[in-house]
């Protein structure tokens, strides 16, 4: 699973796991996702732009990657724009667009001296031009890195994503690369941005919305969900810490029947 992005070395994370955690290190989960909700509603309740509250948001993400790594979670896919975003004010889509630069401008050094591997999954290649070459530098400088995989969605949408697989394989069936009858559930997973990571063993979203919102359909599949009314600026480590605790105490039975005792 993980030949492709670190050959044969294994993800190491930039720090240890507290006694007081309480975590069970066998059982952290390789792979969570976060929908980064309430920016906006964070900032209405303290009187201030929204814009405010989508600079908040920026500042729980960098927390929360360091407290992921230290923990030894492998990969952290965080939902940062969807495709149905743009359907905001113009003026709130400009300004998280730049604000998409000065973050990655900001952190990169950061984020490579702690052996983060930053990655992206959606449509990238529609963004604005200054936008694709900062993703662009941010991918190379670290795609050496062997620690925790940042998986920054922007412009993602799963029901977009997996239009495009479908069209992927089409294609390959009419190239005659594969054949109708070979198309098969990994045929499907291969096409997806997330085609060499794991699926998400964790989803987290804070704001006390009930739902997914177009996020990771396919790869959600069996997916431990875990659900705060805390909005997104507000989220701790504590609380990170706490999701991970709640998921080592949870039976997954990925559809069989409950192990007997």
């Amino acid at each position: 699973m993980w030949k492709k992005l670190f050959g044969n070395k294994q993800p190491k994370s930039s720090g240890t796991i507290q006694n007081n955690d309480g975590l069970d290190p066998a059982k952290i989960p390789q792979h969570v996702a976060i929908i980064m909700d309430g920016n906006g509603r964070w900032a209405q309740k303290r009187g201030l732009p929204r814009t405010m509250g989508h600079r908040a948001g920026v500042e729980s993400l960098k927390k929360i990657v360091k407290t992921a790594s230290d923990i030894g979670v492998k990969v952290l896919t965080a939902y940062a724009f969807s495709t149905e975003n743009w359907n905001r004010p113009s003026d709130e889509v400009s300004f998280l667009m730049r604000l998409f630069i000065e973050a990655l401008e900001n952190e990169i050094a950061n984020l490579q001296s702690n052996n983060v591997l930053i990655r992206f999954s959606g449509e990238t290649g529609v963004l604005a031009p200054e936008l694709q070459t900062t993703i662009a530098k941010a991918t190379q400088r670290t795609k050496d890195n062997t620690g925790l995989v940042l998986n920054l969605a922007i412009n993602y949408g799963s029901r977009a994503e997996i239009t495009r697989a479908v069209k992927l394989i089409a294609q390959d069936v009419i190239d005659g690369q594969i054949k109708m009858e070979d198309i098969s559930d990994q045929t499907i997973a291969r096409n997806l941005y997330t085609a060499d990571l794991p699926d998400p063993d964790l989803l987290i979203r804070p704001s006390g919305d009930l739902r997914i919102s177009n996020f990771l359909l396919w790869q959600l599949a069996y997916t431990e969900f875990w659900f705060t009314t805390t909005n997104w600026p507000d989220f701790t480590s504590e609380l990170f810490i706490q999701a991970v605790r709640d998921f080592q105490h949870r039976e997954r039975r990925f559809g069989g029947l409950k192990k007997s005792k």
